[in-house]
């Protein structure tokens, strides 16, 4: 089962990726942007993705590991219960949500396998 320290090891292995904070929680940021966070009530990952349909398609594809709150309907988040997410999937997904985030210089330095 994943947690936070497995959101960090997937996040920290990109570039530019910061552990840091976003509403008193615990964050991974590129360029003061946010990848994901912890939050509370109910205890969950907030994770950006790619779109929409990339959010309404893993809520289909898996309701008890990915589903959203009425607060983030008209945002590009998804909310991911960490006991329940495939760790492998868990990784592809930070990586994910940080290329919406991330500058075109830093996915291209990462893409060429910069440190």
């Amino acid at each position: 089962m994943p947690d936070w320290n497995d959101v960090v090891e997937a996040g920290t292995r990109l570039l530019g990726v910061d552990v840091t904070t976003s509403y008193g929680t615990p964050a991974l940021k590129v360029r003061d942007k946010l990848v994901c966070r912890l939050r509370t009530n109910p205890d969950a990952l907030v994770l950006r993705v790619i779109d929409m349909e990339d959010r309404d398609a893993l809520i289909r594809g898996n309701p008890d590991a990915f589903f959203i709150t009425p607060h983030y309907q008209e945002y590009p988040y998804v909310l991911v219960r960490l006991e329940a997410v495939d760790p492998v999937e868990l990784g592809e997904l930070v990586e994910d949500a940080w290329r919406t985030q991330a500058p075109k210089r830093l996915q291209a330095e990462h893409d060429r396998g910069g440190a």
